[in-house]
């Protein structure tokens, strides 16, 4: 089981969840692994976390290394929370993981809280705390990677948390003003959320069906008069013509657990169309909206209606819907966009703006021919008489 295979089995489309343990040292093949997704594990191979402050004080009242956090802590705004449960998750003999920054595909399910750092037992406790790997909300405990191909890589930075003592035990908090003493772990909702979160029986999404039509409003008084062309109740047709409203609509499920439902995005979030050629030229939040004719108890229709820009060439209707715990959705159509044929340009008379030029082309011709009129039928004014002009010695 080198990296490289592993690797090559996430690179396949199929799904790892692995568990760390810092009772048993980790393997280098394993860091190394880990290294390929941009995660980063301790140098010492038995570093754990230890914190003073969110420890069970029933199992670990002296080492302070089981730590008790709740799973919703790293929910963010238009994010879907797969993972969060009711209580508190037991962690014992954690791993911390440092997660690299340049990665989008990385996520981090659970943080350690601030006042946590890592530890290890076996070297002198004044050299261990001098130079710590990493402190506060740059560990973390679970951690979620998916390739661009959807495969799923879950990390579990302790494997006891997996272990049936710890489904229900009862634990402690420091303290009993907070109100967090005596209560049960939520160790096996947990487990059971980042297992089908892993395997894909969570967060998967399916397109159903694209299509795309012209729109029965289209720009009124100009029709598109030829037959390579789309037309009206055309589904999909392979081209449009410039200004054409067009009518577009696509069908998306998400799997929850044993059945699809119909796929609505988190608050905040939303799902975009965008027209394009080598940029896009529309970028469209479409909008959920009931299929009369073919209702569906399992999908949204989402829809969008625009009109189509002043420009010829090939174009695409491209979705791409890319979030965290999400499967990735692509989506993309190419269509060819015409200029107006020679018919389908609007007459002049019809255009108010062209008013003042048909005037004057008017004004023009008629002035023209006023003055032919003028010219041919006008008549010299008098008889013409001869000039009789005396010359030398008095001869006329």
């Amino acid at each position: 089981m080198t990296p490289n295979l592993i690797v090559d089995f996430v690179n396949g489309g199929s799904n790892v969840l692995l568990a760390l343990s810092a009772e048993q040292g980790i393997p280098s093949a394993v860091s190394s692994l880990l290294l390929e997704l941009d995660i980063s594990l301790p140098p010492d191979r038995n570093s754990l976390v230890v914190d003073h402050f969110n420890y069970d004080t029933q199992s670990a009242g002296e080492k302070h290394d089981v730590l008790l956090l709740p799973s919703s802590a790293t929910s963010k705004k238009a994010i879907k929370n797969f993972f969060s449960v009711d209580g508190l998750v037991a962690f014992p003999h954690a791993v911390g993981q440092v997660l690299g920054n340049a990665s989008p595909l990385l996520a981090s399910v659970i943080k350690a809280p601030a006042t946590a750092y890592t530890y290890n037992p076996k070297e002198d406790s004044t050299e261990g705390l001098e130079d710590v790997f990493a402190t506060g909300a740059q560990l973390t405990l679970v951690s979620a990677f998916q390739a661009r191909n959807s495969a799923r890589f879950t990390v579990l930075g302790s494997s006891a948390a997996l272990e049936d003592k710890w489904f229900d035990a009862s634990v402690s908090l420091p303290g009993s003003t907070s109100g967090k003493s005596g209560q049960k772990t939520a160790n096996k909702a947990f487990a059971h959320a980042l297992s089908a979160w892993t395997f894909k029986e969570l967060g998967v999404l399916r397109v159903n069906s694209v299509t795309h039509r012209l729109a029965e409003d289209t720009r009124a008084g100009i029709t598109n008069s030829t037959a390579v062309s789309a037309a009206p109740g055309d589904v999909n047709p392979e081209i449009y013509r410039i200004k054409n409203r067009v009518h577009y609509a696509v069908s998306l499920s998400e799997y929850s657990g044993t059945h699809w439902i119909p796929f609505t995005p988190p608050a905040g979030d939303a799902v975009q169309l965008e027209f394009s050629m080598l940029s896009p030229f529309h970028r469209l939040n479409l909008t959920p909206s009931p299929d009369t004719a073919n209702p569906q108890d399992n999908a949204t229709l989402y829809t969008a209606e625009f009109v189509l820009p002043d420009q010829h060439g090939i174009f695409n209707f491209f979705l791409e819907y890319r979030r965290p715990f999400y499967t990735n959705v692509e989506e993309k159509r190419t269509v060819s966009v015409r200029h107006f044929a020679h018919d389908e340009w609007p007459r002049s008379f019809v255009i108010s703006a062209a008013f003042p030029w048909i005037g004057g082309i008017w004004a023009t011709v008629l002035g023209w021919l006023g003055f032919v009129g003028l010219w041919v039928y006008s008549k010299p004014g008098g008889a013409r008489r001869e000039l009789k002009v005396g010359g030398v010695g008095g001869k006329k």
